[in-house]
This record gives C-alpha cells, structure tokens and sequence, in this order.
C-alpha cells in the first residue's frame, strides 16, 4: 500500500487555508487535473477529471472527518468506477499548523491497489507524489492570487 506524504510551509494562517481547501467547489483552483466540481453536499461531492489525452473522467469522493481549522481527511469512492480494477481504497489527508506567520501544510495519501496493480506501487507512489506536489503548489498559487 503506496503511503505518500509531501509538505510546504505557505505564507498564509491556517484559518485562509482551511477556507480554501475545504470547500469542495474550490478544488479547481487548486488540485491538479480538476476541470470542475459537481454535484456537492455536506458530505460527499463529484470531481471532473481532465486527463493528459483530454478526455474527461467522473471521480467521486466523501469527507472522512474534519477539524477546523487543522485537518481534513476525504476518501475517493472507487466501487463501481473506473478505478475499481487499480485500487481498493484511496485516502488523502490534509493537516495545517501554524508555523509563525505561515503554516505548514501537509499532505497524505494512502492508497491500496487491487490485483495485478500491487505490482506498480513504485509508479503509483511517484504519480501521487507528484500529484500531492502539484496540489500544494496549487495552494500556494491561489492564494497568492487571491492577494492581488
């Protein structure tokens, strides 16, 4: 099971972090390969991929637990999905703590494969280590942005 953790302290209080990245809408900003957010309730929400050949892929996710302002946990629902023959589960976990004036963002993501998947756990780990990369920076540029 591919466990992969990436953080950055960003220039922002937890409080404008957490603002950002736990509304669901916001993910576009943010999250890499997110084209929009649809579908959204209190606890689960639908994510449209756009993938490197520009095709579009659904992916569905549900909150696990929230600690405002601290911690953030979602969990990508793969039954009966595309990504039901790669992975069993996937879990990505976001936690921010104060850091002076900036805020040491981390980020989680724990993945179990399926199947003949288990034998990729070197790629996967590079692929999501990349991905969790890109989301921080992704962080930091929106609120960046968001300053003018």
């Amino acid at each position: 099971m591919p466990r992969v953790e990436k953080k950055r302290t960003i220039g922002a209080s937890p409080e404008e972090i957490w603002e950002l990245v736990s509304d669901p809408y916001h993910l576009p900003r943010w999250w890499p390969g997110v084209e929009r957010v649809e579908e959204v309730s209190e606890l689960a929400w639908t994510t449209v991929l756009l993938t490197p050949k520009g095709r579009t892929v659904r992916a569905d996710y549900s909150h696990v637990s929230a600690q405002e302002p601290e911690r953030l946990s979602w969990r990508q629902e793969v039954e009966e999905s595309p990504f039901e023959r790669i992975m069993s589960e996937a879990i990505t976990e976001l936690s921010l703590e104060p850091a002076g004036a900036e805020t040491l963002v981390r980020l989680e993501a724990r993945i179990s494969l399926r199947g003949f998947s288990r034998l990729g756990v070197f790629q996967v780990g590079r692929a999501t280590a990349g991905q969790l990369e890109g989301a921080l920076e992704g962080i930091e540029q929106a609120l960046r942005s968001r300053r003018g």
